[in-house]
């Protein structure tokens, strides 16, 4: 008996997604140049067909002989791979074509031409805004980053960062808490987690949210790839805040990337003697929105084209655990003393829960530490 040939045929090296890896990855062809080849051709199937003569008026002899080269086993076993990630549950491959390509991001300067995506792809089409700041983050800076990231997403806003240590994991955990989720864009194939720490949140923002990349499957984490992927980031969101960055930050580039793209920017103020707030200060100088509290984001998400953010009562209760501490509360000051013995509650989380309410502009903090419920 003959025996069965494991190699795949050629047919699925030549369907519609086969060609955009081809392009994708053809030798010296840059995104830019892919983009205006298809102003001219329409598809990349029809770019593979022109031939090198006719692609010649558009782009280098020596691209256009690298787009009409055949397929190599490296490639083909790229194909392969794609092929099978996506026949995994919730794995998509957004192709620059495809109507769930974010509009957004296709208008900015250099649109990726994949977006590889785990998770509720829906989400790509929701009000989105993104939160960064400091791997190295303050107590303060993660306990602000995850407070206003899950009020953020109470109000309907999904929150988009990197996937870093620091801000960027504080504000996932945040976003997860509320309705509008996360979305984590990274700078690696999606086979990989990047950083191995956030493995377990990873997860968990691939089962109730989505991670995006525009990486093939097996790419590392290099270093080039993190600022790449900031525009990303930008490009999706309709505003970016920015919450602690020393003054050389990555997220400062993420920041003018969104100035740029004509997206609102936004800087968490912070002591004068830290040097991981020089670089909110630097922004705010140079223009951006000074933020005390969630509702000075919600009014220029309602008042942005992008976001296209539905109005909604900020000053309500989003949840029976709000409800519950604003009883505790009552209508008189209380200090936080007296606040936990009629709770019950853990110091920490206690904490940051009137956090949260003070940004939604629900409880004031008063001196001495007390706190003061102004929502009626």
């Amino acid at each position: 008996m003959q025996a069965t040939d494991p190699r795949p045929t050629p047919d699925q090296h030549a369907t519609p997604i086969a060609d955009w890896l081809r392009l994708e990855q053809a030798a010296g062809v840059g995104r830019r140049s892919v983009h205006a080849l298809l102003a001219v051709f329409g598809t990349p199937g029809a770019i593979l067909c022109a031939g090198p003569a006719a692609l010649g008026a558009h782009v280098t002899p020596a691209q256009a002989r690298a787009i009409c080269a055949p397929v190599t086993p490296a490639l083909a076993a790229l194909i392969d791979a794609t092929l099978a990630w996506l026949a995994g549950p919730d794995h998509h491959l957004v192709t620059f074509d495809d109507p769930r390509y974010p509009p957004a991001l296709a208008e900015i300067p250099d649109p990726p031409l994949l977006l590889y995506v785990s998770g509720r792809i829906a989400l790509l089409a929701q009000p989105l805004v993104a939160v960064v700041g400091s791997r190295n983050a303050s107590v303060q800076g993660r306990v602000d980053a995850e407070s206003f990231a899950a009020a953020l997403s109470r109000a309907g806003l999904c929150v988009v960062s990197g996937l870093a240590l620091g801000i960027d994991t504080a504000a996932h955990e945040g976003a997860l808490r509320g309705t509008g989720s996360t979305i984590a864009v990274v700078g690696t194939g999606l086979d990989r987690v990047y950083p191995a720490r956030n493995r377990a949140l990873a997860h968990r923002i691939a089962a109730q949210g989505c991670i995006v990349s525009e990486y093939p499957l097996g790419t590392p984490p290099l270093a080039a790839n993190f600022p790449r992927r900031n525009r990303i980031i930008s490009g999706l969101a309709a505003g970016v805040l920015v919450i602690e960055a020393a003054a050389q930050s990555g997220s400062l580039i993420t920041a003018q990337l969104a100035a740029e793209q004509g997206r609102e920017v936004f800087a968490l103020p912070g002591s004068i003697h830290s040097a991981l707030t020089k670089g909110c200060h630097r922004l705010i100088r140079e223009g951006a929105q000074l933020v005390e509290t969630v509702d000075d984001v919600l009014m220029a998400m309602r008042m942005s084209p992008l976001a296209g953010l539905p109005q909604v009562d900020a000053a309500a209760p989003a949840s029976e655990d709000d409800a519950l501490l604003l009883d505790a509360l009552g209508h008189e000051p209380v200090a936080l003393d007296e606040l936990l013995a009629r709770l019950a509650i853990d110091p920490g989380a206690l904490s940051a829960r009137l956090l949260e309410l003070e940004l939604a502009g629900l409880v004031a903090r008063l001196p001495g530490g007390r706190m003061q419920r102004i929502w009626h």
